[in-house]
């Protein structure tokens, strides 16, 4: 969230900023507000230093010797009374006033970073560098990843369907054990670079939720327990963000590195008619995360080694992408800067996104209060959070039957992939036979 002391202090310069995002946010009546606050703190706390010197003014002149019936004194504690009385109304109207600002400020979007392209949507979006054209393939008739993955029969929609709805799928044979290899050597790959890997929860508080940005603004994308306090859980972001929601870290702790294997669950609301078929676009998927707690120096250049720790699995895969530098008007609602990594898709002819990489700055960290202390220095100070895919694993997959399709139909594995394979290959045809 934002500090409202930053919104105090630049309300110009905050507006200009989210006026340069997607949809509109008016920080006006969070100003209109904080001046009603200030205002009744002010008052407030000038009849509690009144109130404060009244009761030594009656303690001083009871000890001195005078009456305590006396009716000096007794008109000192009928003014005492009726500030009482005063602050009795102004308390609870001030703690409403903070509960109302600390509502709007929750709806307000991290402001854009410097380094972060002004534009209105993706079309502004800047192309940062490209990596593997060699390796794009040339055959020209490469069935989509959905086609080849029902022809080889690892991938099934229609059963899924039967247990759950649209939006889920079956992996069978060599489909589930390609993602399982997929995840095995994400994870690898990422503890190797120095993450400490992490099995969270699946399902999180509302709390939590609204530590990482999701509530209030995205519930109706997300999948909430009819009788419990409980979400499912749209990223392995929101769980291992919160294991530090609420504590103060040495900073000599820092940086924290956490990688995440979870399954994802979205509505994917407002969405229906986009990539109905295939991998892309599920409510339920499976991804490893990478989440950084780190100093406010560095949070910057922690982003680029993010960036590098996803582009490293896509280049071992050898599998062609561009990096992308989002624009304010496509900007997710807690990031200030991202980096989208796409990865090519023969069979429609263009990069789709298979990771999103962001530094949060301290946004998220006030919502979740995760602080450092530095030693012999006074005060804490709000850590840095970033968070990218390291991959999104479904849209790893539907790249990999697309990219490493033949001609005769069928599907090399990666070299990487073949130890967890039993150094197969090829894809082997999960079709029964006697279907």
């Amino acid at each position: 969230m934002l500090d409202i002391k930053q919104i105090r202090e630049n309300p110009q310069l905050i507006q200009e900023r989210l006026n340069s995002r997607s949809g509109k946010y008016d920080i006006e009546p969070i100003l209109q507000l904080d001046r009603q606050q200030r205002d009744i703190e002010v008052t407030r706390s000038q009849l509690q230093a009144r109130s404060n010197e009244i009761g030594k003014l009656v303690g001083q002149k009871i000890k001195s010797g005078v009456n305590p019936q006396d009716p000096e004194i007794q008109g000192l504690r009928d003014e005492g009374n009726a500030i009482k009385a005063q602050l009795s109304e102004l308390e609870p109207k001030e703690k409403e006033l903070k509960a109302e600002i600390e509502q709007l400020i929750l709806a307000i979007p991290n402001l854009p970073s410097d380094a972060t392209p002004v534009g209105k949507s993706e079309e502004d979006n800047v192309e940062v560098r490209r990596w593997g054209d060699e390796y794009i393939p040339q055959n020209p008739n490469i069935l989509p990843h959905w086609e080849i993955g029902e022809k080889l029969g690892i991938l099934n929609v229609e059963r899924a369907v039967k247990v759950a709805q649209s939006r889920f799928i079956n992996l069978i044979g060599a489909g589930a054990a390609l993602e399982r290899a997929l995840i095995q050597f994400m994870l690898t790959m990422q503890t190797q670079a120095g993450y400490v890997e992490v099995s969270p929860p699946l399902l999180v508080n509302t709390d939590s939720l609204t530590a990482t940005g999701q509530l209030p603004k995205f519930a109706e994308e997300s999948f909430k327990c009819a009788d419990d306090d409980l979400w499912l859980i749209p990223t392995a972001e929101v769980p291992v963000t919160n294991l530090y929601r609420g504590e103060i870290l040495p900073a000599e702790s820092l940086p924290i590195y956490h990688c995440a294997y979870t399954p994802c669950f979205r509505r994917e609301a407002g969405s229906y008619g986009r990539d109905m078929r295939g991998l892309i676009r599920l409510h339920q998927f499976n991804k490893v995360e990478l989440v950084k707690f780190v100093h406010p120096g560095t949070s910057f250049d922690e982003l680029e080694k993010l960036v590098g720790n996803a582009e490293a699995i896509l280049q071992a895969l050898k599998l062609p992408y561009r990096v992308i530098n989002l624009c304010s008007g496509d900007l997710g609602f807690s990031s200030t800067k991202t980096y989208d990594l796409e990865v090519w898709l023969p069979s429609s002819g263009k990069y789709r996104e298979i990771s999103s990489c962001s530094n949060f700055v301290d946004f998220q960290a006030r919502r979740a209060d995760i602080r450092f202390k530095e030693a012999g220095k006074k005060g804490t100070q709000f850590v840095h959070t970033l968070n990218g895919s390291g991959l999104a694993v479904g849209r790893t997959m539907a790249a990999i039957l697309e990219n490493y399709q033949q001609p005769d139909g069928t599907v090399l594995i990666p070299e990487v992939l073949r130890p967890y394979l039993g150094n197969q290959e090829t894809l082997t045809s999960s079709i029964p036979k006697n279907s």
